[in-house]
């Protein structure tokens, strides 16, 4: 493991060429108020977070990363365009893997542009490639957004494309949902017995918990409405499924997603998006021939993701997480925005692991 001084050193110099593009450094406080953000992270970081709890403020907790604050000061103070980067510390729990740091520092890189959304994601992903250039990493991208827009515009009730909207960073949960709401997938035994009561109230279903009556009886109703609904079409799965499957280089990608389309039209202007992204990174000198592209991934990062997402991987050292990851979270600037909103890209990276792989040659 690196020492301290070295890492701390890399993080000074990571965020000091991104000042020198432009970038104005930000701090945040280490302690950030828990009832309002512990809501934007993800089911991964809610579950990974040091919380406390303050006589005078309340819930409180060690910051798990640094762009829900940096939103949130921007939102607040920020004039447009803006640009910032930042170096600290974060904090996640790592019960599942106590071989990984529960503290480890971040440098970023943030852009609030609404001018051309595509050049600011070629912009991110571009300093934060030529940042780690000579570590020999493996780039990966996806979209979140064409996943998002696919199923807003399947033909289903809207309480089940609801729920599929939820469930999208939880993969295993997303599938199921689309095998029981296409009938691939048999109704469970205790829900198709509890349906196939007289009465929607089920007065006999017994009171467990601190649901009410009322609310027993308005989730039987829901469940009945759902268990009425026309299932998903098969045409619409096997979209779905092959959109899913999507894994090639970017302008392969691009290629069968618009083949895709052609069943799923919702998803055209996100298609659009990602053209658009897809030449603006060549003209930021990316090779986009040669970048991977995978439609489902990000699917267990960060919840507040909503269209460009990428991360940089160390293929030798498998046991390493990212060295580097970003995305843009445009819907997050609307949820802290008060009515407002902006385009907004980031991407952040570890300097220990730069520096680890660095001393072991890649």
């Amino acid at each position: 493991m690196p020492a301290r001084a070295d890492i701390l050193a890399r993080a000074a110099d990571l965020r000091g060429g991104f000042e020198a593009l432009g970038a104005q450094p930000v701090e945040t406080p280490v302690l950030q108020p828990a009832d309002t953000l512990l809501d934007l992270y993800g089911e991964d970081i809610r579950g990974r977070a040091y919380v406390t709890s303050d006589a005078l403020r309340g819930e409180q907790m060690l910051r798990p990363d640094f762009t829900v604050p940096v939103v949130q000061m921007h939102m607040a103070h920020g004039a447009e365009p803006a640009r910032y980067t930042y170096a600290g510390e974060v904090f996640r729990r790592q019960e599942q893997d106590p071989d990984r740091a529960n503290e480890y520092v971040q440098v970023g890189y943030e852009v609030f542009d609404r001018t051309d959304p595509a050049a600011a994601d070629a912009e991110v992903f571009a300093l934060i490639a030529d940042a780690l250039s000579g570590l020999g990493l493996r780039a990966a991208t996806g979209d979140i957004g064409i996943l998002l827009a696919a199923v807003q515009g399947l033909q289903t009730a809207e309480p089940r494309k609801a729920a599929l909207m939820r469930h999208i960073w939880r993969p295993r949960r997303f599938r199921a949902l689309l095998e029981r709401y296409s009938g691939r997938a048999p109704v469970p035994p205790a829900r198709a017995a509890l349906l196939a009561r007289e009465t929607p109230e089920a007065p006999d279903v017994p009171q467990i918990g601190k649901r009410g009556a009322d609310e027993v009886a308005a989730r039987i109703a829901a469940l009945r409405a759902d268990a009425a609904a026309p299932p998903i079409s098969e045409g619409d799965m096997a979209a779905l499924e092959t959109l899913l499957s999507v894994r090639e280089t970017m302008p392969f990608a691009l290629e069968r997603l618009r083949d895709v389309a052609v069943d799923l039209p919702q998803i055209t202007p996100a298609l659009d998006r990602l053209e658009a992204r897809i030449e603006a990174l060549g003209e930021r000198g990316v090779d986009v021939d040669g970048l991977d592209f995978e439609a489902s991934y990000g699917r267990t990062s960060m919840e507040y993701y909503d269209g460009f997402v990428f991360g940089f991987y160390a293929e030798s050292r498998p046991d390493l997480p990212p060295i580097a990851t970003g995305g843009r979270y445009d819907a997050l600037t609307r949820q802290l925005g008060a009515g407002a909103e902006i385009p907004a890209v980031g991407g952040v990276l570890r300097p220990d692991l730069m520096l680890e792989l660095e001393a072991r040659g890649g």
